[in-house]
């Protein structure tokens, strides 16, 4: 290991920049460097975060463990009876010019360019202020 570079130790989070000629290349807060895989790679990965070691320590021999994967998608339960959509952050339900939009904080948008609301009983609309067109 060259003298003037400091050792890293443990886990390091970089960037997959390139495949050159198979041979992957990851940024981690300097220039591109070379890099050896654990896992394969292919050119999907390009741009993706990726886990990062260092053989002995050495920054100029970095080791991709591998990529990190994205979150999970929201949770779709399908019982027979019913489906639940389950998301952390908001909902969006989209077709042609009608959407439903439901966000995390509580604030539910429903857009189209025809609304009917109809019920056999009671249809009540209730809130803190209702305001008409």
């Amino acid at each position: 290991m060259d003298g003037s570079l400091q050792r890293i130790e443990g886990v390091m989070i970089g960037r997959l920049v390139t495949l050159d000629d198979g041979r992957p290349l990851v940024a981690f807060g300097g220039p591109p460097v070379s890099a050896r895989s654990l896992t394969p790679l292919d050119l999907s990965l390009v741009g993706a975060e990726v886990a990062l070691m260092f053989e002995e320590g050495d920054p100029s021999r970095p080791l991709i463990l591998g990529p990190l994967l994205e979150p999970a998608g929201p949770v779709v339960l399908r019982d027979g009876e019913r489906v639940r959509v389950t998301a952390s952050e908001r909902i969006e339900l989209r077709v042609g010019k009608a959407s439903l939009i439901m966000e995390k904080d509580g604030h539910i948008t429903i857009r189209g360019t025809y609304l009917v609301s109809q019920a056999s009983a009671a249809n009540r609309v209730r809130g803190g202020s209702v305001h008409l067109n």
